[in-house]
């Protein structure tokens, strides 16, 4: 992640943020990766989430700390008037609150592993007395998971060699290949667990209205993942894009 780290973008605050509005973002982004979000869950997986607790740790730990912020500041030629008492002034010495690292169980089945289904998959139906209910459940709840995640689309060969071809993704580019598989962005919206809006900015490019690029790759790689595409290689290219329109 050599590439992304801009702590301020990891955090979200702007380069004269104060020691509160970056203590609060933090926190906020630690909840975002945690054990129980939607993140894990929908946007990315397990490693990917530590990943970037690791990232915004590492943000964290610069920029909490006004002589280390003013390094780092200065190797990124950033807030070039700032005195180290213009730090300190920023920092209103706000103790950070111990959480304990969030943990990744191998144990628990997420929506990341019901992705793997198999469409022909039936539940199977015990008619014997002495069925288990706990297995019905989870049977009945991987046919729900298959069916919200099932597309519906007629295939047209030759976009489907080009999407096969394709390097990069462009904005427009996935909203033809939305619409081309039939899912609509509500639906989208539902199966990615992002908002509406999000995903129509990403669409069109409105890179002002979107959040930093370690939070549009996770959105990115879960609507690529949704619509059957490859999400590391949509990702990637999307975030570069994004960073080179932006320069």
């Amino acid at each position: 992640m050599s590439d992304l780290k801009n702590y301020y973008e990891v955090l979200e605050v702007s380069s004269n943020a104060k020691a509160e509005d970056i203590y609060h973002n933090y926190q906020r982004a630690k909840l975002a990766y945690s054990n129980d979000s939607l993140a894990l869950y929908s946007l990315m997986s397990p490693e990917e989430c530590r990943n970037i607790l690791d990232l915004v740790e590492e943000a964290y730990s610069i920029l909490s700390d006004p002589q280390k912020r003013k390094r780092y500041d200065e190797a990124r030629g950033i807030n070039r008037d700032f005195t180290l008492n213009s730090y300190n002034q920023l920092s209103d010495r706000v103790e950070p609150i111990k959480m304990e690292r969030p943990h990744f169980s191998s144990g628990v089945q997420t929506p990341r592993e019901e992705f793997t289904l198999k469409p022909n998959q039936e539940m199977a139906y015990n008619s014997t007395a002495t069925a288990s209910t706990g297995a019905q459940s989870v049977n009945v709840s991987k046919l729900v998971t298959q069916k919200r995640f099932s597309l519906d689309f007629v295939q047209n060969l030759e976009f489907e060699k080009e999407i096969e071809d394709s390097t990069e993704f462009s904005g427009e580019f996935l909203r033809k290949i939305r619409e081309y598989k039939n899912v609509d962005i509500e639906r989208l919206a539902d199966m990615t667990k992002v908002s509406k809006g999000h995903l129509l900015n990403i669409e069109s490019e409105d890179f002002s209205k979107l959040p930093a690029p370690v939070y549009v790759r996770g959105f990115v790689f879960q609507y690529a993942k949704c619509l059957k595409l490859t999400p590391d290689l949509v990702a990637n290219s999307y975030v570069a894009r994004m960073k080179k329109l932006k320069a």
